[in-house]
């Protein structure tokens, strides 16, 4: 694995921890794509540091298993608005 693709795959993960961040907003933050944060969380992390990648994919669950409340509140919150005006 090239040196800047484990420091990549580092710094993602560490952030994601800190933050309890969706792939989503470490892929915006970190200037790649969902599928490049998902594929070095969940291969490449563990061939580094598997006690991390553990970590990292309890945060990842956790956000999974809330996903269908955030999105019903950005609904809610869209026809609020909209109501509004």
């Amino acid at each position: 694995m090239q040196e800047y693709i484990r420091k990549r795959v580092m710094d993602i993960s560490e952030y994601i921890l800190e933050s309890s961040a969706t792939v989503r907003q470490a892929a915006n933050v970190y200037g790649v794509s969902k599928s490049t944060v998902h594929k070095d969380v969940t291969e490449r992390l563990p061939a580094i540091d598997k006690n991390l990648a553990g970590k990292v994919k309890t945060v990842l669950e956790k956000n999974k298993a809330e996903r269908h409340i955030r999105g019903g509140e950005a609904t809610r919150k869209k026809y609020k608005e909209t109501k509004v005006s």
